[in-house]
């Protein structure tokens, strides 16, 4: 985070605005909107600035620029078009450390002032950190249309009953479910409606009724987090990371997808990844089972889809042994989110008519795989876990008659902006990788559909070609984060 945001209290307080034109115009508007005291310092003015200067919005004073005037402003704004003013409003306001922002310029600024969706008291604010401000008001137009106009007055309703529910519930997961219910429910729908009144009537009759009832009890999510880029996460799994109080997370889940769990919320590293863990299944089970007892939402957050290589059977015994409420929400599996990103279709009308998934780490003491069906021809094979078996699994399939010249392909930090994707055919993959240190997540997909990641490639590093795409931009958490009632 390059720039921290922050909301000011700027009600009476005094504000300057060096330039006249329609920049100047533009911040001044927003200043006073905040009800903040506006003086516009400038040789000449808008027609708007001075329209508002008859109205009493703010005051103008129609001369240069002289540093005694920032004396008790609490902020500067330098919106002229000549950049050595600017900064000699910039340097004079930074020596009497006074913020100040220069119009588009992030070098003179010590604070930006961003797009903003109102919906007073709600307010979103979006920057880009100065680098694409046309980006940030793209995003403020999807944002817009997404909030109803009268969620402000939802929030005011809440703001107000604030007091009550502190008074009446003193379990504060309790409080945080009531606000969730509300947010979900009729009273939000009156507020939307325009009904204060009758939000405010519903929401009292909720506080009472939470307040009437035993302690919350747990729940349990178990969550697919998708093989590591966060726009590939579903809409409800990220709802649950806004809600859990504890997460349980795999090593496969991205740092990028934790960023958006609940800032609140627990953390715990459950450390599975390739073999090695920190915590056994029995414990993680008795984890969640012990925490959702406790009253806590447990978000079980795995790497790709629960329910292909993720254990999730046996976790679904424990938690229904027990007797604990869960969800499960999928996720997009390493195969299909990695393949695509390689640009490797998993099967195709002139290669490949059928595609298996095949984990390289069975329990303990499971059998083999069946090698011969394996090495048949006309498929596609994905190997789970499998980067450090490379050598065994391509080696067991020549034995059973796969081909040496079928491709293959390993694809690491598959979706990531660090993905790297490494072709070869089952017979010389082994050798490219010998002595290779790679510490990230793999897969390994064998098959003639691997050999088409030479021209189909769109995203991430390649092997072949060693060139470096950008990931996929993550407007759409603007658009789907979380849904308005």
């Amino acid at each position: 985070m390059d720039w921290f945001p922050i909301f000011l209290d700027l009600k009476s307080a005094p504000c300057l605005v060096v330039g006249g034109g329609a920049v100047g115009a533009r911040k001044a508007v927003q200043l006073a909107g905040a009800g903040a005291r506006v003086r516009v310092v400038a040789r000449r003015v808008e027609d708007a600035i001075s329209v508002m200067a008859e109205r009493g919005t703010l005051e103008v004073s129609v001369c240069g620029f002289e540093s005694w005037m920032l004396t008790g402003m609490r902020l500067a704004v330098a919106a002229t078009d000549d950049r050595e003013l600017n900064r000699e409003v910039a340097e004079a306001a930074r020596l009497r450390a006074i913020p100040v922002n220069g119009v588009d310029d992030p070098v003179l600024s010590c604070f930006i002032m961003p797009a903003i969706v109102d919906r007073s008291p709600l307010v979103v604010a979006i920057g880009t950190s100065g680098a694409a401000p046309v980006l940030a008001r793209i995003v403020k137009t999807k944002i817009e249309a997404m909030l109803p106009a009268r969620l402000g007055r939802l929030a005011t309703v809440m703001g107000r009953s604030r007091s009550a529910v502190a008074r009446a519930i003193a379990n504060p997961a309790a409080r945080r479910r009531l606000w969730e219910r509300i947010v979900a429910g009729p009273a939000a729908s009156r507020a939307l409606a325009g009904d204060e009144t009758g939000a405010a009537r519903l929401l009292a009759e909720e506080i009472d009724r939470t307040a009437a009832d035993a302690p919350p009890g747990g729940e349990v999510y178990i969550v697919g987090a998708g093989p590591g880029d966060p726009n590939l996460l579903t809409l409800r799994a990220l709802q649950l990371m806004q809600q859990a109080d504890v997460v349980l997370h795999d090593r496969l889940v991205s740092a990028e997808v934790l960023a958006l769990v609940r800032r609140e919320a627990e953390v715990i590293d459950a450390g599975k990844r390739c073999g090695e863990q920190h915590l056994n299944q029995s414990e993680i089970n008795r984890m969640m089972v012990a925490m959702a007892r406790a009253g806590k939402r447990v978000l079980r957050l795995k790497g790709g889809d629960p329910s292909i290589f993720g254990r999730l059977g046996e976790e679904l015994e424990a938690l229904a042994a027990a007797g604990i409420p869960y969800q499960v929400v999928p996720g997009v599996t390493a195969a299909s989110g990695c393949a695509a990103y390689a640009g490797i279709p998993l099967t195709h009308r002139d290669y490949s008519s059928q595609c298996v998934f095949v984990t390289a780490h069975g329990k303990d003491g499971s059998k083999e795989p069946d090698w011969r069906f394996l090495a048949g021809s006309g498929q596609t094979l994905v190997f789970y876990m499998s980067r450090v078996e490379a050598g065994s699994i391509c080696r067991k399939l020549i034995d059973h008659g796969l081909p040496p010249a079928v491709g293959a392909a390993l694809i690491v930090d598959g979706t990531r902006v660090t993905q790297e994707v490494i072709t070869a055919t089952v017979a010389t993959l082994p050798g490219l990788l010998a002595g290779r240190k790679i510490d990230a997540p793999g897969l390994i997909i064998v098959g003639e559909v691997a050999r088409l990641h030479e021209r189909l490639a769109w995203f991430g590093l390649s092997a072949r070609e060693g060139l470096a795409y950008e990931a996929t931009s993550s407007l759409r958490y603007a658009q789907e984060a979380t849904p308005a009632p």
